[in-house]
Parts: structure tokens; C-alpha cells; sequence
């Protein structure tokens, strides 16, 4: 059985070829950075699976994709980019990758908190424009730090955190324990906490989950961080709380719709900072990703 990486890109190429051995499946890599729906059918004739590192894979096209039997998704995040339960009625399994970016994306979340906590990128911009603008910021030794959902990267945001002084809480929907971290209610974490970070994967329970009704329980004048899934929050109460000023700052990594759309209104308030989904990419976790999709397809292939 062969394979095809199918947005491999110009970065994603070089490191498979870094980690690539010659006793794993074939894989072909094709370059481009996107894909449309309609291309799916001709790009995936005659591969029994495909690396996808951010290409959208509607049921409608995949349906056609007759000899495709596995799909092993960069990531944890498929569900942003297809239905596993719709393959799967396919015959199409559809593999996620955990725990490969931890330290990455929990150092992203860190230099995302401190950026908004001191207006970075606002004054950035200003001065850029040939202004010279001052912002009191945010110190952030002392203040409680609140992450909603915890795994490994809230660990490693946690880790990061205590070390620099903040207190942390934190809330997970199963019984959890950590050095330094004390875990509350839901309610409490909402309403105790000064800087909130975001770690829940993206499914059916936690769509939408920081709603509306649970950012107005948020405590006034809160930073938020996000760097899980556009979709766990409510992005149009968020912008209403950011408008209003109960949210102070929210410094996001991840978005409902990627690339952002022209006129989007994240763009054009100064109290957002953004990233471009990024938050996993340096080159040690590029290589662990890579090679542990690889351990996959061995596996798939019968491959020891």
C-alpha cells in the first residue's frame, strides 16, 4: 500500500525527507499548500493513505476516494478539517497524532499571554507607522492563571507559568492532579481567573463551549488565550466582550475559518493579537509529528 502526503508544502517537504527511512511505505508528496474539494477524487486514485496536514476533506468528495483506506491527520484536530465518523461508514479510518508539539505549542501560549499582557504587537504596529505609542500593561507575577482543560500542553503551560510566578488553577471534565496547579469548578475558573488559556480538543461536547453565558462569567478585565480550536469559543460573544472591554485582550492562534476572510472583525480590534495557527511549528516538533505519521503507516501497512 502507498501513500501520498498531500499537502506536503515547501517546509513540511524537507523535514519528511529528514526523517523519511528507507523500510517505511512509499509515500509521494505532492507540494501544494491547498487543495480543493474537487481535486480529492484525482489526487487520491490509487492510494491506500494520505497525510493531511490542513487539507478540508468533505464526505461528498471522499465518497469518490475508493482505494483510500486510512487517513492520518497531522494533528489533533481532525475534526476541524473532516467528519472521522462519516469516513469511517466509508471504510476510511482517520488517525490523529497527540503529544507530539506539548512544549511547542505550550511556549506559544506562554509568549502569547505575555505579547497581550504588554500590548506588544499594538505598539509594534504604532511604531512601525511612525508613531511612538505607550501602553501600561499587565504585570503577570502574581496574577491566577486559569486553563480550561488539561492535558499535556496545559502541562507544559502550567509548568511554564508556576515557574514564573503566576498561581494556577485549572478545570478539566476528568479528575486531574499537578505539581503547582490547583484544580477548581468550572465556575470558579471562570470567575477567578486573570489570564485564561485554552486547551480543550475539539468534538461535540466542547463545540461552543465557552459560550456566551459562560464569558459573561468571566471575570471583568480577563486576558484570554487561545491556541486550541476557533470553534471551543463562541467567536461572536467574544468579539461582543472584546468590544465591550470585559474581555481586556484575547490572543489567539486558532480561528472558526483559516485564513482569516477579508474584513474579519479579530483584524481590526486593537485589543487582539494574532498567529497564524502556528503555535506547533518549530522544528523539533515538525520532526516528531512527521515521523510518528510515518510510525503509523508502518502500522496500517503491517509494516514492524
Amino acid at each position: 500500500m502507498k501513500g501520498l502526503f498531500i499537502d506536503a508544502g515547501s517546509e513540511l517537504a524537507d523535514v519528511f525527507g529528514a526523517v523519511v527511512r528507507g523500510d517505511d511505505p512509499p509515500v509521494d508528496l505532492n507540494r501544494a499548500e491547498q487543495i480543493a474539494a474537487d481535486e480529492l477524487p484525482g489526487l487520491l486514485k490509487g492510494y491506500g493513505f494520505v497525510l493531511n496536514d490542513h487539507t478540508q476533506m468533505p464526505t461528498a468528495a471522499m465518497r469518490q476516494c475508493v482505494d483510500l483506506k486510512h487517513v492520518i491527520f497531522l494533528g489533533t484536530g481532525a475534526r476541524s478539517y473532516m467528519n472521522p465518523e462519516e469516513l469511517a461508514e466509508l471504510g476510511i479510518t482517520v488517525h490523529i497524532i497527540k503529544g507530539y508539539g506539548d512544549t511547542a505549542v505550550g511556549e506559544h501560549a506562554i509568549a502569547l499571554m505575555w505579547a497581550a499582557a504588554r500590548d506588544i504587537a499594538m505598539m509594534d504596529r504604532g511604531v512601525r507607522a511612525g508613531g511612538w505609542p505607550r501602553s501600561e500593561g499587565m504585570q503577570l507575577t502574581g496574577k491566577t492563571l486559569g486553563l480550561l482543560g488539561f492535558g499535556g500542553i496545559a502541562a507544559e503551560v502550567a509548568r511554564i507559568a508556576v515557574g514564573s510566578g503566576m498561581k494556577v488553577i485549572a478545570w478539566n471534565r476528568t479528575p486531574k492532579t499537578a505539581p503547582g496547579v490547583t484544580f477548581v469548578d468550572l465556575d470558579t475558573l471562570l470567575a477567578e481567573s486573570q489570564v485564561l488559556s485554552v486547551h480543550l480538543l475539539l468534538n461535540d461536547e466542547t463545540r461552543g463551549f465557552l459560550s456566551a453565558e459562560r464569558i459573561a462569567k468571566l471575570r471583568p478585565g480577563v486576558m484570554l488565550v487561545n491556541t486550541a480550536r476557533g470553534a471551543v469559543i463562541d467567536e461572536a460573544a467574544m468579539i461582543a466582550a472584546l468590544r465591550s472591554g470585559h474581555i481586556r485582550h484575547a490572543a489567539l492562534d486558532v480561528f472558526e475559518t483559516e485564513p482569516l476572510p477579508a474584513g474579519n472583525a479579530f483584524v481590526g480590534l486593537e485589543n487582539v493579537t494574532i498567529t497564524a495557527h502556528s503555535a506547533f511549528r518549530t522544528p523539533e516538533a515538525s520532526e516528531t509529528l512527521l515521523r510518528r505519521a510515518l510510525d503509523i503507516a508502518r502500522t496500517v501497512c503491517g509494516i514492524k
